[in-house]
């Protein structure tokens, strides 16, 4: 049996041949495109098939795992994302069924996973979480993205709604955060915290910023790490790459607060959500 791991998000596709054993992970045959999902259902399921054709090859015998955001019915692969604009055409389909007409495979050599999931459970498996029995895993970016592993079990968390300060998580855990408290505290106007690094930026408020931003993600994670009993957080994402500028004043407050725990930065990127992807494969 061969796998290939398919990473979804809203504009963007990835896959890959994916080889597994023994805690070890290696890829292969990889490709990517961006893909227009405002579209029909046609030009989407298209548009993904080629992809993942390029990756599979002359492969026959294959199960293919597929990373994909939420809402979605997992089990069955049939979208639910209907107030986004992307992928809206998909809504209610079975988008397994489509795959597996358009890629000439049964519906059962496919599996869909939460891509929050599919993270934690790549990195646990392969990566930045693999000494970790209980964990989190948080990735960071345009949204925020969270998943809990309790020994083997890994579950979408859906942290990002979750009540926190004056409103939810994803106020200010994210891209968003940044922006908007650059405009209002300093009147700058930056495109996330990528801007933050970049060369001329003044360095104090950048790191005012970071300091602040960390801070809030400490305290985010402070009530979840003591529930779950959490070992470690595996963190993934855009913003996951600057963790060295914001992650002390998180580790900072863990320690104030009496809960200090290793804070992992993911150490497969990218391939991690083809890696998670693949693994129910391997459990069953």
């Amino acid at each position: 049996m061969k796998l290939i791991g398919v990473d979804i998000g809203g504009s963007h596709i990835s896959a890959a041949q994916v080889i597994l054993e023994n805690r070890h992970a290696e890829i292969a045959n990889f490709h990517e495109a961006d893909v227009d999902t405002y579209g029909n259902v046609e030009s989407i399921i298209s548009a993904w098939s080629e992809v993942i054709q390029r990756a599979k090859g002359d492969l026959i015998d294959v199960k293919i795992g597929i990373a994909m955001p939420g809402p979605y019915d997992y089990e069955n692969g049939v979208s639910l994302i209907k107030d986004q604009g992307k992928m809206a055409a998909l809504y209610k389909l079975s988008v397994k069924n489509l795959l597996a007409e358009s890629l000439a495979v049964s519906p059962c050599q496919i599996s869909f996973t939460n891509d929050a999931e599919a993270f934690l459970s790549g990195e646990s498996y392969a990566g930045a979480g693999k000494e970790f029995q209980n964990s989190i895993g948080i990735t960071l970016g345009t949204g925020l993205g969270s998943a809990i592993k309790v020994q083997e079990v890994v579950k979408d968390a859906k942290l990002w709604t979750a009540p926190f300060r004056d409103g939810i998580a994803e106020d200010y855990i994210g891209t968003g955060w940044f922006k908007n408290q650059a405009q209002n505290k300093y009147s700058l106007h930056i495109s996330g915290a990528k801007d933050l690094l970049a060369e001329g930026f003044d360095p104090q408020i950048s790191s005012e910023l970071f300091t602040e931003f960390g801070r809030a993600l400490g305290e985010f994670l402070f009530p979840y790490l003591i529930r779950l009993h959490a070992e470690g957080v595996i963190l993934g994402g855009k913003i996951s790459l600057a963790g060295d500028y914001y992650l002390p004043a998180t580790k900072s407050y863990l320690e104030t607060m009496g809960y200090p725990v290793p804070i992992n930065v993911s150490e497969l990127g990218e391939q991690s959500a083809l890696i998670g992807a693949c693994l129910p494969f391997v459990d069953k």
